[in-house]
């Protein structure tokens, strides 16, 4: 998709970086990486493991609160179904009946670049209010 990546950042600080999934299972879908490239969270050193959660915890607020959301699911795949081997937490907004069962979830696209750019903005405004 076409677009300012920089706009799809929603987080970040010395720790980690987050920016919106580019095929979100719903808007407001963000992954929450280190910068430092760990392949799995088996390899997330001890002493980055509060501050990393910690991280997940308020994009996880944020996110919920962006989004007007009931909910977030949050989760690391390690190895299967990872798709890029560097540790990453999805953040997903969730309301019941919202379609996900299982593990069979579909992804969906972003409508245009303008509903990526006003979902980033909505989740760092909410970050920063949190």
């Amino acid at each position: 998709m076409a677009g300012d990546q920089d706009a799809q950042v929603v987080f970040e600080d010395d720790v980690s970086l987050a920016f919106l999934d580019h095929r979100p299972l719903f808007p407001g879908h963000s992954l929450l990486v280190p910068r430092r490239h760990l392949e799995t969270i088996w390899d997330l050193p001890d002493d980055l493991v509060a501050q990393l959660f910690s991280n997940a915890r308020l994009l996880s607020a944020a996110v919920r609160s962006a989004m007007k959301a009931q909910g977030a699911f949050v989760a690391v795949n390690n190895v299967v179904s990872q798709s890029v081997p560097h540790l990453h937490v999805h953040v997903v907004p969730r309301n019941r009946k919202d379609g996900l069962r299982g593990f069979f979830w579909p992804r969906t696209k972003y409508e245009s670049d303008k509903q990526l750019r006003d979902t980033a903005r909505a989740v760092r405004a909410a970050v920063r209010a949190t």
